[in-house]
């Protein structure tokens, strides 16, 4: 795929810097897309379930990575603690899901269940837990284990996620964040401290970050369910706004200088973008900072990939520049012929919309 393609470049051009990864809810391990950078990939993996990190732990084989088990959010006395629930809105919308019926309907059988089944069916709150006596600070547990800079945060705990991306206001700058990705909700009241996506978008905006994709996920209601997107019960082909996940980067052309990246950050930057599926941010910002770039890779060469992966499907991808040409003389190529959608495209489509890895 050319998205990998144009990361592993950037992987391979890495001289000083890993490519760092904070993964809280960690569970089913980590998006297989980020073992591109290996050997130059950090890990730290954040669950609720004990069993989950242990399992995990096992099973890995990047000596660079660990586990720990642990429910993650602010810390004692922290006057937002365990007040970013949706609370009462979720209770009441959660019994009318068509989703939430299956989990009724599968409760016998899952009690029997292996450890890795009820993960697979995101049970992981009847699983082998870890304390709650203390609660992880993210942060303050990068700084304990000696992580001076962190490139990439995800957070999807199915909880207060929202109290897990507070515990790092301010401090984004200090980890050298470049990406943010988060579990939002599309329920919710107007409070200001919910779990909600308008909560979740204006707080990073006032870190200094952009929206650069969003997936929404729909639920259906029990009154007329809907047929179920993956082999698990979750979300479902038509239905509601219920959640989704959100992707947060720095955008080095727009941020007037607040945050200033060096190349390697620049080039895994880039790669974020491309393996997130927005291969036009990337080449942007390589066309931006070339001169940056050629001290790493190719930049001709890695428009070349990008061009790539904007062609999905298509027998003899064009390279960069024929691609642009192509464009700049509008060609049909760039629309959808007229008349009704064939089903070979129709399947393309299909194809191309769910080839990202979802959690």
């Amino acid at each position: 795929m050319a998205a990998s393609s144009f990361a592993a470049l950037v992987a391979g051009s890495l001289k000083t810097q890993p490519f760092a990864l904070v993964d809280v809810g960690c569970s089913g391990g980590i998006d297989p897309r980020w073992r591109v950078f290996e050997p130059r990939l950090k890990i730290l993996g954040i669950d609720a379930s004990e069993a989950e990190c242990r399992r995990l732990r096992e099973q890995e084989r990047n000596a660079d990575a660990d586990y720990v088990p642990g429910f993650a959010g602010l810390p004692e006395g922290h006057p937002h603690r365990h007040k970013t629930s949706i609370g009462s809105i979720s209770d009441l919308i959660l019994p009318r899901l068509s989703y939430t019926r299956t989990r009724d309907i599968r409760q016998g059988w899952l009690a029997n269940a292996s450890h890795e089944e009820r993960m697979r069916q995101n049970e992981w709150q009847t699983t082998e837990l870890a304390s709650t006596a203390e609660t992880i600070v993210v942060p303050e547990l990068l700084v304990q284990r000696g992580w001076k800079t962190a490139d990439y945060l995800k957070i999807d705990i199915d909880r207060d996620d929202f109290e897990v991306l507070m515990s790092f206001e301010g401090r984004f700058q200090e980890f050298g964040l470049i990406a943010v990705q988060a579990e939002v909700m599309f329920i919710g009241s107007d409070s200001e401290l919910q779990h909600t996506f308008h909560n979740t978008d204006r707080f990073m905006r006032r870190q200094g970050f952009e929206l650069f994709d969003l997936e929404v996920r729909r639920y259906s209601t029990r009154a007329l369910p809907s047929r179920y997107i993956w082999p698990t019960p979750a979300e479902t082909e038509f239905g509601r706004p219920f959640m989704g996940e959100a992707y947060y980067a720095l955008d080095p052309l727009a941020d007037n200088g607040r945050r200033t990246l060096d190349t390697e950050q620049l080039a895994k930057l880039a790669a974020v973008f491309s393996l997130w599926n927005v291969p036009d941010a990337a080449a942007e910002l390589l066309l931006a900072r070339r001169g940056s770039f050629e001290t790493l890779f190719a930049v001709d060469r890695a428009l070349d990939i990008l061009a790539e992966q904007a062609q999905p499907g298509r027998l003899r991808p064009r390279p960069y520049a024929s691609y642009l040409a192509e464009f700049e003389a509008d060609k049909p190529s760039f629309y959808r012929r007229e008349g009704a959608i064939g089903l070979g495209e129709r399947l393309s489509a299909a194809f191309y919309a769910f080839r990202r890895p979802r959690r």
